[in-house]
């Protein structure tokens, strides 16, 4: 196989230009850094498009470049100057992969039969948004809604946050709240807001039923309108001297109480 070393070929230059957000619209394809997130992503049909490997990856995730082949996908071999190009961390793993969109519309997300689902809504951190997928995956969460005022779930730091549970459960992109919101209570979840103004706290309401949580943004939280949308605000309870807890924290405390309330009314836990 040769290898491609210089970074301004239209191979590396096509790859490149999906760090960027109008690129990776236009083109519906991102990047996916890493072996986990190749190999999540290998594990859904028709998906992989390409994959470049360093020499040294190519030996250390031989299983990675043959699936890629047998997918047929196209796999290249990239000199260190050009995988430094493509990846988006200080220290590259040497493999990366263009990967088609695997968003899904919000109706085939969410449906009667939805237990759990996470809405982030004005959560602009990429890095927040990917642990907040990757915990949402983790909880056993149905669908994961990134709204229209939300980051896109196909940034490379995102992606890489997610652990590869970007291509575990499916993602809505793009809804708007109020759409978002109401759709969700026509499918028979209770919609509840993680806010520090909420009147009751964790521990004092019943989440048993199948319930949405909606987390908004990390430094200000979620705007009044959004708030009157919900079917209630509810806050973390803060049992020490901290003033509060960021977005992921707060999300994983909420999604797993209501996990773990989930499975004890099904007689699972």
């Amino acid at each position: 196989m040769s290898e491609l070393t210089n970074v301004r070929t239209p191979r590396v230059k096509a790859a490149r230009r999906l760090t960027k957000r109008s690129f990776r619209e236009q083109d519906r394809r991102f990047l996916a850094e890493g072996p986990q997130a190749v190999r999540e992503a290998l594990r859904l049909p028709d998906v992989t498009v390409e994959l470049f490997a360093t020499a040294e990856a190519e030996l250390r995730h031989a299983e990675l470049v043959e699936e890629a082949r047998l997918q047929g996908a196209a796999v290249h071999r990239a000199s260190g100057e050009v995988m430094a190009e493509l990846a988006q961390t200080v220290t590259p793993q040497g493999v990366v992969a263009i990967c088609r969109f695997v968003h899904v519309p919000l109706t085939e997300a969410v449906t009667a039969d939805s237990r759990l689902v996470a809405v982030l809504a004005h959560v602009r951190d990429p890095g927040n948004a990917g642990t907040v997928l990757r915990t949402a995956d983790a909880a056993g969460a149905d669908s994961v809604v990134f709204t229209d005022a939300s980051v896109d779930p196909y940034n490379g730091k995102c992606v890489r946050a997610s652990a590869g549970s970007l291509f575990h459960l499916p993602v809505v992109i793009g809804s708007p709240v109020p759409q978002a919101v109401q759709h969700l209570k026509d499918s028979g979840l209770r919609v509840l807001a993680a806010d520090g103004s909420g009147k009751r706290t964790l521990d004092e309401v019943e989440l048993g039923g199948p319930t949405a949580w909606v987390f908004g943004n990390e430094a200000w939280g979620l705007p009044e309108e959004v708030l009157e949308l919900c079917d209630e605000v509810v806050r973390v309870p803060i049992y020490g001297q901290a003033e509060s807890l960021n977005l992921a924290t707060a999300a994983a405390v909420c999604l797993y109480a209501s996990a773990r309330a989930q499975r004890q009314a099904s007689g699972r836990a």
